[in-house]
């Protein structure tokens, strides 16, 4: 029972979190065998002047050992 959690700068309209809820769920089902019933997808919005304290540091800088993809960027 895969769940996803995407963080986003606030500002995408609900088509296009449609669409990546879409293609994580296509994503999910493809590399780990799981059912499109099985897959939720919940996307959050973060305001950018935000982002390095309610997301970088405690979601990546904090939990280097769940990280699979690594950012290419520092926060400012």
């Amino acid at each position: 029972m895969p769940h996803v959690i995407v963080k986003l700068y606030a500002g995408r309209s609900p088509a296009q979190k449609q669409q990546i809820a879409e293609a994580v769920t296509q994503a999910i089902m493809a590399s780990a065998g799981s059912s499109e019933a099985a897959v939720s997808v919940s996307i959050e919005d973060v305001d950018p002047e935000h982002w390095t304290e309610t997301v970088f540091e405690p979601d990546i800088r904090a939990k280097p050992d769940t990280l699979y993809k690594k950012p290419g960027y520092e926060p400012k």
